[in-house]
């Protein structure tokens, strides 16, 4: 019996039939590359978490640079413990959730700072980015953003170095401990918070500049009173004459009146701005 190639049914058929050898084949594709895809993607954070620390990823081999620099830790019941899950590659449901991750890791230049996974609202799609913040967690030290869909030329210009590096050295708390670093209109930045916005994208530099503050707020806590983080202990603290020494754990590099020298039981040193206070 011939078939009737000019039939509906055979239409049909026949395109049913590729629909599904099309489909399979897709799926085993997707499937076959699929560690690889996720290993590109993580390699890539990392390669963002680097960026942020002031290492050029592609001068870099970001995986050794990554494992050799960087340490994965989360922030729970007011210290850091190390991460002992899957590298994740993106943070919003996590902070959302209260999983507050933190990177403590050292800077190209040598120093030692930690990394806040910050995640906002640009004008079509979400924005995302990385602040490394000095040691004791006042001032920003490098950035990195990026965007799902700004318009090219303009908002999408946050990813470009020039207005990353408008950050570095900026301070992060006011005097009432409020976060203040901000973005503003282009050309409009004059006070010590404020970073330069991109010109004719005032919607994408509002979004930074949201992302910025909620990022930084949601890690108050850990800004304002983490214990030290790093392997060697910390220099300067006054755990011999402070029981709760974590109200005041950096007495000696202070300066001005400290506000907790009664819960700290720390001898009169001078303390202009404690963590707690921060």
């Amino acid at each position: 019996m011939k078939l009737n190639t000019n039939s509906n049914v055979y239409t049909i058929c026949y395109a049913a039939v590729m629909v599904i050898i099309v489909a399979f084949l897709l799926a085993f594709v997707a499937s076959a590359l699929k560690k690889t895809q996720d290993a590109n993607v993580a390699n890539d954070t990392k390669g963002q978490i680097l960026t942020a620390l002031g290492y050029d990823k592609a001068a870099i081999n970001v995986a050794d640079v990554y494992a050799e620099k960087v340490q994965d830790m989360v922030f729970v019941d007011g210290e850091l413990k190390p991460y002992e899950g899957s590298f994740n590659t993106t943070y919003g449901s996590l902070i959302k959730n209260g999983e507050l991750h933190v990177f403590t890791a050292t800077t190209a230049k040598g120093e030692q700072a930690y990394v806040i996974p910050v995640v906002g609202r640009g004008l079509w799609g979400g924005l995302w980015g990385y602040i490394a913040v000095n040691e004791t967690k006042d001032k920003v030290l490098g950035t990195y953003f990026y965007h799902e869909s700004e318009t090219a030329g303009l908002g999408a210009r946050i990813s470009e170095k020039w207005f990353q590096d408008q950050f570095i050295g900026k301070p992060i708390f006011g005097e009432g401990g409020e976060v203040v670093l901000t973005v503003v209109k282009a050309g409009a930045a004059h006070a010590e918070n404020e970073v330069d916005g991109v010109t004719g994208a005032t919607l994408t530099s509002n979004g930074v500049a949201a992302m910025v503050k909620d990022g930084l707020t949601a890690y108050k806590e850990f800004l304002g009173g983490a214990k030290c983080a790093f392997d060697k202990e910390c220099e300067h603290s006054c755990e011999a004459e402070c029981p709760n020494k974590g109200n005041c754990p950096h007495m000696d590099e202070c300066q001005g009146e400290c506000p907790n020298k009664a819960e700290c039981q720390c001898p009169e040193k001078p303390c202009e701005k404690t963590d707690v206070e921060q």
